[in-house]
């Protein structure tokens, strides 16, 4: 086990987060930030890990995206009994929202399917969420494919409201539903230019992620 794994894995019973109630630790399983350093390791793992629920695989440069600028933005799941594996992850971002609230992203969310059903994908948003907490989000937003039950059911347990539906929102002509999270009080009310969470994102990227709902 490396040295950063068997430390994440010692200090996880001291953590008191807001989220504490909606995480859960199977055995085996430890959660851990992701940061540069950890590229060469996990970064094609995640990718492996995101492709297989995609028709056309990301390139690089949209992990990098969001990696490169909120590497603390992500979190993985390892497990520990197959040599460190990464068993899940989710990528998020945090920045203004085109002058109006601090809004945090989650752009990318995977679990191994053999993981599914054991709490680690909720455990992963609502690592993400407590931090972007700290960091004072006014709220967070996601989009997830009208189908996909199991990522509503997941979001809307932890406060996601379902703000709007995008009709034919991805390339393949399925729809979505936009999902927010509020942190403060009145920030629904926040005037912004657009409610869009990919205007601050290169189109290349916005592209990309279009093709195909990126939540398993």
């Amino acid at each position: 086990m490396s040295s950063d794994v068997a430390s994440a894995a010692q200090n996880e019973s001291n953590v008191n987060s807001p989220s504490a109630h909606f995480q859960a630790y199977p055995s085996g399983i430890t959660y851990v930030q992701y940061s540069l350093e950890k590229e060469p390791e996990f970064l094609p793992q995640i990718r492996d890990l995101i492709s297989k629920d995609l028709s056309e695989p990301y390139s690089i440069y949209v992990y990098r995206y969001f990696l490169y600028q909120w590497a603390e933005l992500c979190f993985m799941a390892i497990d520990t009994t197959d040599n460190n594996k990464l068993a899940g992850v989710v990528i998020c971002k945090l920045e203004p929202h085109r002058g109006g609230p601090l809004r945090g992203y989650i752009a990318m969310l995977a679990t191994k399917e053999t993981f599914r059903g054991k709490g680690i994908a909720t455990t992963l948003v609502s690592k993400a969420i407590d931090l972007m907490i700290e960091k004072n989000a006014d709220e967070i937003a996601l989009e997830t494919e009208e189908t996909n039950t199991a990522a509503m059911k997941l979001y809307e347990r932890l406060g996601f409201l379902r703000s709007k539906k995008l009709h034919r929102y991805y390339l393949n002509g399925n729809s979505a539903y936009r999902l927010l999270l509020y942190l403060k009080e009145g920030v629904g009310s926040m005037p912004t230019e657009a409610m869009d969470n990919f205007a601050d994102i290169p189109q290349s990227v916005q592209d990309e992620f279009r093709a195909g709902p990126h939540e398993r």
